[in-house]
């Protein structure tokens, strides 16, 4: 992208897709399948598009957007499954940003665990 940001994965509720970049393709088979359920469930309750995202430092971050003229995409409610989605799975985001920092950034370990 060219804000610094990569795309993890994400889905579409429009062309019942799920994409995930292949970059990533070292993450554990459970973690991406994890990704997989998230993405997919969250396009099925809320619809739109729906993507995680590591931003430039490393965070990841959730999105999600809708085309203008559909009128069943419900903006609040996206909102708070997003809340939700954050809360339920903190640690496998923490993990994922942890990930990022030592295999993309190539950060030093040392560093990153004696800030945890």
């Amino acid at each position: 992208m060219s804000d610094n940001r990569i795309v993890l994965c994400g889905a579409n509720a429009y062309e019942m897709k799920y994409y995930f970049n292949e970059k990533f393709d070292k993450i554990p088979e459970s973690i991406k399948d994890e990704l997989h359920i998230i993405c997919v469930l969250f396009t099925e309750e809320v619809g739109g598009i729906f993507t995680i995202v590591f931003e430039e430092d490393g965070t990841v971050s959730m999105e999600t957007n809708a085309e203008e003229d559909d009128i069943y995409y419900d903006e609040i409610s996206s909102g708070l499954l997003v809340g939700e989605i954050r809360r339920k799975r903190q640690e496998l985001f923490e993990s994922l940003s942890l990930y990022y920092r030592v295999f993309i950034l190539k950060e030093d370990v040392a560093g990153l665990l004696e800030e945890a």
